[in-house]
């Protein structure tokens, strides 16, 4: 069951990111990326979690009760399970995918061209905080130039 689940999830990110790294951003392709991929992602991930902690799905090689997420050693006792790698997995797609799509976004709301943005998104996907990190350095220029406004209007006494 954890392989075949992994696997799926596997395969669902990899079609979202290719979508949004290569295909035209039509406001449809964002919004499959977003409920479609983040969101299966995220009730995949849900849904495992809350089956483990309940008991009505087993682990594959540990239990579920008594997560240590306290200490290197409780966090590596739950990644040693297929269950924890699966749904640890899970996790790190779901939140990378939807940084992916914020991302692509704000490139294209800053004017930024795609080859830009291609290798940033593919950084993202490989390695979720270096992708960002990319672009927050690369956006910083274009942002303040650009000034935020705030619609925020505070009343004078």
């Amino acid at each position: 069951m954890w392989d075949s689940l992994f696997s799926a999830a596997n395969l669902l990110a990899l079609i979202m990111w290719a979508g949004l790294i290569i295909l035209p951003r039509w406001p449809a392709l964002l919004s499959a990326a977003l409920y479609l991929g983040v969101g299966l992602l995220s009730f995949a991930y849900t849904a495992a979690l809350a089956g483990i902690l309940s008991g009505v799905l087993q682990t594959s090689g540990g239990s579920g009760s008594g997560m240590d997420f306290g200490s290197i050693e409780g966090v590596r006792s739950i990644f040693a399970t297929d269950a924890g790698v699966t749904i640890g997995w899970i996790h790190y797609l779901a939140f990378d995918l939807f940084v992916g799509i914020w991302i692509a976004r704000d490139a294209d709301a800053k004017a930024f061209g795609r080859w830009v943005q291609a290798p940033i998104l593919l950084a993202t996907f490989l390695a979720g905080p270096f992708g960002l990190l990319l672009w927050l350095i690369i956006r910083e220029r274009r942002a303040r130039k650009g000034g935020v406004r705030s619609n925020i209007r505070i009343p004078r006494g």
